[in-house]
């Protein structure tokens, strides 16, 4: 059976993983970037070509300073960290996102390894960062009305090609980890016809392991688009 595409992953339960501990939040967070590492080469491993990955939501800019800051620190380490990651597994890197809210040196740094990994030909990473779904809207419909299109042109491909994700395919699963069953504003345009998966472990426990059983959950699914009838072909 078929690998998922395109596979995007709200990683949530940092901060509940280390309260959990007695550790402080930022403990969970680190650990969190650390299961990152893991799963996106589980995810090249078995050959999904798209991996999204909700760090930061635009909601998120409301925590607490001294959260916020370990949060921009440690965005910076993997940034630097994972680059040989990237350039082994010829990982392509994006970011989708509200840029302008991030710090300048996150923006320079972020285009730096966008840059290198611009041609490598495996796996797309891509990280939302100060990402917001209805924020995403609202920018691409902006972008289609000053490309000069007339309001009553407007098409869901003139709006989809000035998304974030333009060019890549929606999601095919979504994988939500803690046990919270929502999306939380992450790819609502694109998750139109996504499978989901809600799983009760916590992002710092979620194993290659369980990413695979979360793939293969995905494959014995009957994906009908809309559709009626038992001769629909099964995930692909």
């Amino acid at each position: 059976m078929a690998i998922p595409k395109h596979v995007g992953i709200i990683m949530d339960g940092n901060g509940r993983w280390a309260e959990l501990r007695g550790l402080p939040r930022s403990e969970g967070h680190k650990r969190g970037v650390e299961r990152v590492s893991e799963i996106t080469a589980a995810a090249c491993g078995v050959g999904v070509k798209v991996l999204s990955l909700y760090a930061f939501s635009i909601e998120n800019w409301s925590r607490p300073a001294p959260e916020i800051s370990v949060l921009m620190k440690l965005l910076e380490t993997f940034l630097v960290n994972d680059v040989n990651l990237f350039m082994e597994k010829s990982i392509k890197f994006r970011v989708i996102g509200n840029r302008d809210k991030l710090p300048s040196k996150i923006r320079t740094m972020i285009g730096h390894v966008e840059n290198m990994t611009l041609d490598n030909s495996g796996l797309l990473l891509q990280c939302a960062l100060s990402y917001g779904g209805r924020d995403e809207i609202v920018r691409a419909v902006k972008k289609t009305l000053s490309s000069g299109i007339a309001p009553d042109e407007i098409t869901e491909d003139a709006v989809n090609s000035h998304m974030d994700t333009s060019g890549v395919p929606d999601p095919d699963l979504i994988i939500r980890t803690s046990g919270e069953q929502r999306l939380s504003n992450f790819l609502l345009w694109q998750s139109a016809y996504a499978e989901f998966l809600f799983t009760n472990t916590l992002w710092p426990d979620f194993t290659r392991e369980e990413f695979l059983e979360a793939l293969y959950q995905f494959q014995i699914r009957d994906r009908r688009f809309g559709k009626v009838g038992s001769g629909v072909t099964k995930c692909s």
